[in-house]
């Protein structure tokens, strides 16, 4: 095809597509799927190679958050029936980081619900990432603790942080239709401010909303407008007693095409599968990790992923590295300055069709950090 072939030489010169263009990626037909991975893929592999960077979960604080996102299983209303404990002390959750470290994570994400850290969240959080770093050489802490106020970014970045996440999710046109407690814009500052402060900025989307494809291709362009280092693709898991719960309108094949749109307009970028990848890329993840060069391991925040050694295997299974300790992941010209920096059913189980909401996928975490329970890793 001549777009893949035209998309493939803009990639490698790290050159932005039209908008035209990645529309016509979410669009093409089932039957030309492989040919866009192989694309994308030759995109992913110039910039990252075969490795896969790891990045682990610690959810400091679960629930009970006064914002009313409707994706989000801790928003204000949330009737889903999942974990709801206060802030971690820094000695537990930094057992909770090790897990995931040990499991072959790179990188830790410490994630608070609420709307924002006050000054003496900040103060806990950075305990936290304290003794972290104390105890795990080399390890890169993330912090997502919701909307920042002027100086704690500088203040996360001097106890030790080396990024901040903090995600656009839709376009700024369908915004509102989704969260009422804040606004767009205040999601691009608290990006900024996070660049300001010399942490690497990490943010990305939700896809599956109910977004048309024009929704997708406008929050990917405002996400390489704002240069983050990371950008997260997550999937809707769309959780019973949340607004979302009914919109189940992802397959495995649209999955696939969300990833290597992002791929296309973000190069050189980490693109990291994240939340639902289990839920609706299903037995097609292997083919996921040819776009994307990072992923979790293990459990999220209110939900279960797959096993940790089965996320080891598939890595394998499929060609591809993990990411070691010691690897930059960043293309040099963007760490240099020039840029910002299971079980299986019997023969007897109906197989599901493909376009059935697989509510089974969905289980709510009840392991790991807030329990007494050994964490996925």
């Amino acid at each position: 095809m001549d777009l893949l072939n035209t998309l493939v030489d803009k990639g490698l010169r790290r050159e932005s597509p039209t908008r035209e263009e990645a529309l016509a990626v979410l669009a093409t037909s089932d039957d030309d799927l492989l040919d866009v991975v192989a694309a994308a893929g030759k995109v992913r592999r110039h910039w990252f190679g075969r490795r896969v960077k790891l990045n682990y979960l610690v959810n400091l604080k679960s629930g009970l958050c006064p914002e009313d996102c409707s994706y989000c299983s801790q928003r204000l209303g949330s009737k889903a029936d999942i974990l709801k404990y206060t802030w971690l002390k820094p000695d537990d959750a930094s057992k909770a980081a090790a897990a995931g470290l040990a499991g072959g994570a790179k990188r830790v994400c410490l994630v608070a619900s609420g709307r924002g850290p006050t000054d003496r969240d900040v103060d806990r959080v950075s305990e936290t990432i304290k003794a972290i770093k104390e105890q795990n050489e080399g390890v890169e802490v993330c912090a997502c603790l919701g909307l920042l106020s002027d100086g704690q970014a500088e203040r996360l970045r001097e106890a030790g942080a080396d990024a901040y996440n903090h995600n656009l999710n839709t376009s700024e046109a369908t915004y509102g239709d989704i969260t009422s407690t804040h606004t767009y814009a205040d999601r691009v500052d608290t990006v900024n401010k996070a660049h300001a402060a010399g942490l690497s900025a990490c943010s990305g989307l939700i896809a599956g909303m109910g977004e048309s494809d024009e929704d997708l291709v406008d929050v990917v362009f405002s996400l390489r407008e704002l240069d983050p280092d990371s950008v997260p693709v997550n999937f809707l898991i769309p959780f019973e007693g949340t607004p979302l719960a009914k919109e189940w309108n992802l397959t495995p094949q649209r999955c696939l095409r969300i990833l290597a749109m992002v791929r296309f307009v973000c190069p050189d970028v980490e693109v990291r599968i994240a939340g639902g990848r289990e839920v609706h890329l299903r037995a097609m993840q292997p083919l996921a990790l040819h776009l994307a060069n990072s992923i979790f391991l293990g459990d999220y925040l209110t939900s279960e992923g797959q096993a940790g050694k089965a996320d080891l295997e598939m890595i394998a299974d499929a060609g591809f590295e993990v990411e070691g300790a010691d690897q930059v992941t960043l293309p040099e010209h963007r760490t240099s300055g020039g840029c910002h920096g299971g079980g299986c059913g019997t023969s007897a189980d109906p197989a599901p069709s493909a376009n059935e909401p697989r509510t089974d996928l969905v289980a709510v975490r009840r392991r790991g950090a807030g329990t007494d329970v050994a964490p996925n890793a």
